[in-house]
């Protein structure tokens, strides 16, 4: 469900400010492109969620520095979530769960956006936590220079198979996003160009992999991993909290060894950039909807 609203209360939405490299010409497409532009911003904070799995607070980091319509929005949602009650030795208890959540804004006629929430995630980034993957090698991918000199730039979400030895045995790109415009055609070579240097990239990491739990003994594990290639370091998409950034989302795809459901409201680009995201620790399991209805 999605809501729409007049833009003073969410801010400066940076809806029409997405470059467009003086190689990617005029008309020819980029008109139907446009249209697909979002703005987003990543939301980080924490959910208290009580015995019986409702949420009795939502508290948000650096509160102060988001809009006011998007704190609303948040927090209105977030206490009507269910989630699975948390479990310790068998008793349900009370437990504070981290959260990254994106805020979506698509621009309507005037001066209105349709705002709502997509892709969130509950896992507790704990490198230290035995039970928990952790980077030994992360060698950021090296930015392809047919790329950089095109001015193509964007967000690769990747899936990695981490073998138990630590090494990648396999990579799939779920997600590429765009962080500038041009013809259909242009956006998915672009696509293609990034999701293969971050694929590269990928196949030369490791991995420290889990020693202790229920899943120290998986014949592999899978991990998320944000890639980021950005002509700007400031604008980085959705990774500066309280700060739109616009992007042309591509197609979200499934790796071919990937069967399970993901909980609701998931996507990859919830994710921080360089994060390291353990796939089997999704934290508390959400029974709602994102939009609490």
């Amino acid at each position: 469900m999605q809501k729409v609203f007049a833009a003073m209360a969410f801010g400066a939405l940076l809806m029409t400010t997405i470059p467009v490299p003086a190689s990617a010409g005029s008309g020819g497409g980029i008109a139907a492109v446009r249209e697909r532009v979002e703005s987003s911003m990543v939301i980080r904070g924490e959910v208290s969620i009580e015995t019986d799995g409702s949420v009795s607070a939502v508290q948000l980091a650096n509160e102060g520095k988001l809009p006011v319509g998007v704190v609303s929005m948040v927090r209105d949602s977030g206490l009507k979530w269910r989630f699975e009650p948390v479990l310790r030795d068998g008793v349900a208890v009370r437990a504070l769960a981290p959260m990254s959540l994106r805020v979506i804004a698509r621009k309507l006629e005037g001066d209105r956006y349709e705002i709502s929430l997509r892709g969130i995630n509950f896992a507790r980034l704990d490198a230290d936590d035995p039970e928990n993957i952790a980077r030994i090698s992360l060698k950021p991918p090296r930015y392809p220079e047919q790329a950089f000199r095109a001015g193509v730039s964007g967000s690769v979400y990747l899936l990695v198979k981490v073998g138990r030895d630590g090494k990648v045995e396999d990579a799939f790109a779920e997600q590429v996003n765009l962080t500038f415009l041009s013809r259909e055609n242009d956006q998915r070579r672009a696509r293609e160009l990034l999701a293969k240097s971050a694929l590269a990239g990928a196949r030369q990491w490791t991995f420290r992999v889990p020693t202790q739990g229920p899943g120290a003994a998986q014949p592999f594990w899978n991990v998320r991993v944000p890639v980021s290639y950005s002509l700007d370091n400031d604008a980085a998409e959705g990774q500066d909290q309280g700060r739109w950034v616009s992007y042309v989302p591509g197609p979200r795809e499934r790796a071919p060894w990937r069967e399970d459901s993901e909980q609701p409201g998931f996507s990859p680009d919830a994710l921080a950039d360089g994060s390291v995201n353990l796939v089997d620790n999704n934290g508390p399991q959400l029974l709602t909807p994102l939009q609490g209805s």
